[in-house]
């Protein structure tokens, strides 16, 4: 086991969930690194996202090294920059029509031109990153809304729920279109990205 969380509503709650891992780690024989151990914080890391009482975002280290990543040389390159940025596509409206010039040079038999717009994606991408929201974790006592929209290329859609009026986003999603739902109507494209995650 690598990593996991204890949490809880109020404080009180909390410590009797830390008391019940505890103990069944004792039971368990788990052994725990102390120094890897963060007990009673507001904030922290986890699984590579900031999470805190204000909502979920990027990990700032992993950012920086995605912002220092070098401009790609090769398909094993774009592959390394995309994975990279990928993992934080949840934060990125657009994601994959942002992406699509770097997506095409991974195509069989797709020949390696990084061309203007594979640049213009590569640094949109690292600059959304950089800039990218604080997205908030559901309310599962609130309705959801779900926005989409579909282009020539791509499916699109945001999560969220309001609160007191104010839209609060909890995920984003897209993806690019396969040859037969290019053919779709602009309402079958609306329609076809609800399901596009």
């Amino acid at each position: 086991m690598d990593d996991f969380s204890v949490y809880a509503s109020s404080f009180d709650a909390c410590l009797d969930n830390v008391a019940k891992v505890l103990q069944r780690c004792k039971e368990t024989n788990l052994v725990l690194n102390w120094e890897k151990c963060h007990f009673m914080v507001r904030e922290g890391i986890v699984l590579g996202h900031k999470v805190s009482s204000t909502g979920i975002e990027v990990d700032k280290a992993k950012v920086e090294l995605i912002e220092k990543f070098p401009i790609p040389q090769s398909v094993k390159e774009v592959r390394g920059f995309l994975g990279h940025a990928g993992f934080y596509r949840r934060f990125i409206k657009d994601f994959s029509k942002i992406s699509k010039p770097l997506t095409n040079l991974l195509l069989k038999d797709a020949s390696f031109e990084f061309d203007d717009a594979c640049l213009h994606a590569f640094n949109v991408l690292k600059e959304k990153l950089t800039t990218a929201p604080i997205v908030s974790a559901p309310n599962w006592d609130l309705p959801f809304e779900i926005m989409c929209d579909a282009s020539n290329d791509a499916l699109g859609a945001v999560l969220g729920q309001r609160v007191e009026k104010k839209f609060h986003t909890i995920y984003y999603a897209s993806r690019t279109m396969n040859d037969a739902q290019r053919n779709y109507a602009t309402q079958k494209g609306i329609a076809c990205s609800n399901i596009c995650n």
